[in-house]
């Protein structure tokens, strides 16, 4: 809070002398400045400089200078930085409302479900309620991209595939697998490429720009493109003070430079999924499509899951069913204009 207070005051002190000086706001992102969604950031921080005419300077420090992924929403509602990113994952309950981006609502497409989470968060009223309570303001989310998996030695066609298999999960979508009789391993994306190398896991839940990009066509001998969910919880949010200090041109040009992140990392992050899988088909990886109907089965045994996304939005004050709701009409919204416009990058 003390480095807000002493913005406040230059800002003071500017405007008192007339000065046309940019105001600095510090970002905080616990990741690399590398890959699609660093460039999205960047993008972001662009954007706004540019449509508040220059006023705005937005920092970034990258790599966790400011804090690490598990400490942002105190980083950002104590002050530490302006503002930052957040994965909800880490924040279950302070987040729960942002938290339904992460369940399986059989939504695969990486640009409708950024689309459908920014509607949702900047619109719904009762999230900026909750968000104001904890001294945040939402500005722009991001992607992982839809959840598929890869496998050594094994391949899953149906359902009935996953029985036995040592699985590294991804939230609920691991918690699925495991009712159909997947053993689920504990372990980073990062430590997988040696998992599935050594046998200590058979397959692997994860995105394909991802498992591309750590090479773990390697390792796998098929691809399972489940076309289920993603796990879209993780954007960038504000500390409300120092929104609220900003004059209403400042305000917009963060809030419009954020709903435009989902255009800009739908675009990258649609040709790196689209490039990795290319990659695996190079390296001899069986591309598998999973059947509708088996889909429907994974669908159906997750549904416990969004009940109790439902429950633990309850005890944050929220209507959960209700957001729940108006989540999957947002989807279908984009959907629909996605199939009759288009992607906003194809669109000349």
């Amino acid at each position: 809070m003390k480095r807000f207070l002493l913005s406040a005051t230059a800002s003071v002190l500017i405007a008192m002398t007339g000065a046309a000086q940019a105001q600095s706001l510090f970002v905080g992102e616990a990741g690399p400045n590398r890959g699609a969604r660093a460039e999205s950031l960047q993008w972001f921080a662009d954007t706004a400089t540019e449509l508040s005419g220059g006023t705005l300077d937005l920092n970034i420090q990258w790599g966790g200078a400011l804090f690490k992924a598990n400490a942002a929403v105190n980083g950002i509602s104590d002050g530490v930085a302006d503002l930052g990113t957040i994965i909800a994952v880490y924040f279950p309950k302070e987040m729960v409302a942002y938290g339904i981006a992460d369940l399986p609502v059989q939504n695969p497409d990486a640009w409708v479900g950024m689309k459908a989470t920014d509607e949702l968060m900047r619109g719904n009223d009762s999230i900026k309620a909750n968000l104001a309570d904890m001294n945040l303001v939402y500005l722009g989310t991001f992607t992982t991209s839809a959840v598929h998996i890869g496998c050594n030695g094994k391949a899953i066609r149906t359902v009935e595939d996953i029985q036995g298999l040592k699985v590294r999960g991804v939230g609920a979508y691991g918690d699925t697998f495991r009712e159909f009789g997947a053993n689920l391993v504990p372990m980073s994306i990062y430590d997988a490429y040696q998992g599935l190398d050594t046998g200590l896991i058979d397959c692997s839940q994860g995105y394909s720009y991802a498992m591309a990009a750590l090479k773990q066509q390697e390792v796998i001998n098929s691809y399972t493109l489940l076309n289920w969910g993603q796990v879209g919880a993780l954007g960038v949010f504000m500390n409300k003070q120092s929104f609220d200090a900003l004059d209403a041109p400042a305000q917009e040009a963060l809030l419009s430079a954020g709903e435009g992140m989902a255009d800009k990392l739908g675009e990258l992050i649609t040709a790196d999924n689209d490039k990795a899988i290319e990659t695996m088909k190079a390296a001899g990886v069986e591309i598998i499509e999973l059947p509708d109907a088996e889909r429907a089965k994974l669908v159906e045994a997750s549904a416990q899951f969004l009940d109790q996304w439902v429950d633990l939005a309850a005890q944050s004050g929220l209507d959960g069913a209700a957001l729940l709701e108006e989540y999957r009409g947002l989807i279908a919204k984009y959907q629909t204009i996605r199939d009759e416009q288009g992607y906003p990058w194809t669109r000349g």
